[in-house]
């Protein structure tokens, strides 16, 4: 089992100076590259998510942050959770991608999905009419293609498709990870997108309890058999919020706190709480289920001292 944190919430990254943002966020990838996290992720988001605060919150651009944290760190690997495929032209990204992965000596985990965020995409001016969940699924399979393109084809790449058309696109420097970074598909649509991942992806990112996640995973397995896939060349990840507490009372508490007063019955699709030991038994099950790599979020408040906490407790245990 591996380990990611994701960092969604910028609320306590500074009181009034948002100068303070960059010493706040570089003290928290550090000490997460040093304590034993593999990766470290923002969301590709524009304004903050009804789930986590309000749309006035703060939030930092994804890629642009990355980038710096590139510099700042020398291990760590970095990625969004997810990419709206539906917010930047294919070849643009695939150009930014492999910027960052040279920049970065080969750190970037290129997580991608269709787009869901109606409300965003219409206040950004991105799409005057939000494209179908059908046609944003179908966009997502010809963006992979074209970003895996030029990634490794020499020395241009070109394609046609019906949303996307890409001719003798250069792209260079080329990704210095080989044959190139690895591409990971947020979603757990059954009929679309874990298909899309049997057929494109290095890896998958799915939400969900246990028998969610089982339920998912012999999906995807049946259409590595449909497609002729090796089912185990695909990473198996999971995102979730997870709160460590000796009270296991005040775990619970603290969690339907951060997930606004979601109920119970959801909660347990989201998130991990409790004492350090349950939380590792429940760890335990998803491993059992299939899942190799929890990507996590941590308590916002108190966020360095819940990953020294969960590295100490969980991450050593694990190894």
């Amino acid at each position: 089992m591996q380990f990611g944190i994701q960092h969604p919430n910028f609320n306590f990254d500074y009181e009034q100076d948002t100068s303070q943002i960059l010493g706040a966020i570089k003290d928290l990838v550090i000490k997460a590259e040093n304590v034993g996290f593999d990766s470290f992720w923002v969301m590709d988001h524009f304004q903050q998510l009804q789930i986590i605060g309000s749309s006035q919150d703060p939030l930092l651009e994804g890629w642009t942050t990355i980038s710096v944290l590139a510099g700042l760190t020398t291990k760590i690997k970095l990625g969004t959770l997810v990419t709206g495929v539906i917010y930047r032209h294919p070849s643009v990204l695939a150009k930014i991608g492999a910027t960052l992965d040279v920049l970065s000596k080969g750190r970037l985990f290129m997580g991608i999905g269709a787009g869901w965020n109606e409300q965003e995409s219409l206040a950004y001016g991105i799409s005057s009419t939000f494209p179908s969940y059908q046609e944003r699924l179908n966009r997502l399979e010809e963006a992979i293609r074209i970003i895996r393109d030029m990634w490794t084809k020499e020395p241009t790449s070109s394609f046609i498709g019906k949303y996307y058309q890409v001719r003798d696109a250069y792209c260079n420097p080329k990704p210095i990870q080989k044959p190139s970074p690895p591409i990971l598909v947020g979603g757990g649509g059954e009929r679309r997108t874990l298909k899309i991942v049997a057929k494109f992806a290095d890896a998958c990112n799915l939400i969900g309890s246990v028998e969610t996640i089982n339920r998912k995973l012999t999906v995807l397995r049946q259409h590595c058999e449909t497609v002729g896939r090796d089912y185990d060349s695909i990473l198996k990840t999971k995102l979730c919020t997870v709160i460590i507490n000796d009270d296991a009372n005040a775990a619970k508490k603290r969690v339907q706190e951060i997930l606004n007063g979601m109920p119970e019955e959801q909660i347990r699709e989201f998130a991990i709480y409790g004492t350090h030991e349950e939380v590792y038994r429940q760890i335990e099950l998803f491993e059992r289920a299939g899942i190799e790599y929890i990507i996590v979020n941590l308590e916002p408040s108190h966020e360095v001292d819940s990953l020294e906490r969960f590295a100490k407790e969980i991450i050593q245990n694990f190894k």
